[in-house]
């Protein structure tokens, strides 16, 4: 048996509009350690005021889960082969349509991670996009997906 992982989801009503649809989605993701984020569905499936634009949605979390798994897989690597990463950004996106069985879903998952090494020992872009690859292939997220998840490394 494996790790087990917990999130609590809390969403309560205000009494109004259920039964019409006409009722907030906000909620709250808690996780342990007592963090807590606002949560909501997207404003591009339910329309504003009933989602709340200022809150993370379940597709975002997605994009944001499978990019942070490949960060945290590269600085490892990096580490390990002896090179020292200052900084690490992605502006990762995911585009959600029709799948092949005719069901909403994300299709694709682009990440676009720039990284910036410091030190005496800076890798090729080859062997950055090598690294790429084998964080890839390494992130339980990834791994635990039907949608593509492609890597586009940025360089300066």
């Amino acid at each position: 048996m494996g790790n087990e992982y917990f999130a609590k989801i809390v969403w309560s009503s205000d009494g109004k509009g259920f039964t019409t649809g006409k009722y907030s989605r906000e909620h709250t993701w808690s996780f342990d350690g007592g963090i807590e984020v606002k949560a909501s569905s997207s404003p591009h499936v339910v329309p504003l005021p009933f989602s709340v634009e200022n809150a993370v949605d379940p597709e975002e979390a997605f994009v944001a889960s499978l990019s942070s798994c490949h960060m945290l897989w590269f600085l490892s690597i990096a580490a390990k082969k002896g090179f020292t990463v200052k900084s690490y950004s992605d502006e990762s996106s995911g585009i959600m349509g029709k799948n092949g069985e005719g069901k909403v879903a994300m299709l694709s998952v682009t990440l676009k991670p720039k990284v910036e090494f410091i030190g005496p020992n800076i890798p090729a872009n080859e062997v950055v996009e090598s690294m790429h690859e084998t964080a890839h292939s390494e992130c339980f997220i990834a791994s635990s997906v039907k949608t593509e998840v492609l890597c586009q490394p940025v360089f300066t």
